[in-house]
């Protein structure tokens, strides 16, 4: 058992991104399927929770998951859900549905 411990320490250390604590996350506000499309018009723009609602709101997706640079994610793909990657300095890299 404290083997297994030692084994997920580093996956849960992990999640907290390279750079620190990532923007706030909305509560979930859409109900239905994400869509891709006009999301690119985001890119370039500064994470924040905001952001994030306008996201929700412009992708009809459930839920939001943000990509700090270098963090592990699972690759499940989720039709209700929107991954929002950012740089360094918080600038949106990507949007996309999954």
């Amino acid at each position: 058992m404290r083997a297994a411990a030692f084994v997920l320490l580093p996956l849960v250390a992990a999640c907290t991104g390279a750079g620190g604590e990532g923007p706030a996350t909305p509560p979930a506000a859409a109900e239905g399927p994400c869509r891709n499309e006009g999301l690119d018009r985001f890119t370039g723009q500064k994470a924040s929770a905001g952001i994030g609602a306008q996201l929700l709101q412009a992708s009809g997706a459930r839920t939001l998951r943000w990509g700090a640079p270098g963090m592990a994610m699972t690759m499940d793909f989720r039709a209700d859900r929107l991954t929002v990657s950012y740089d360094d300095q918080m600038l949106i890299t990507s949007a996309r549905c999954g």
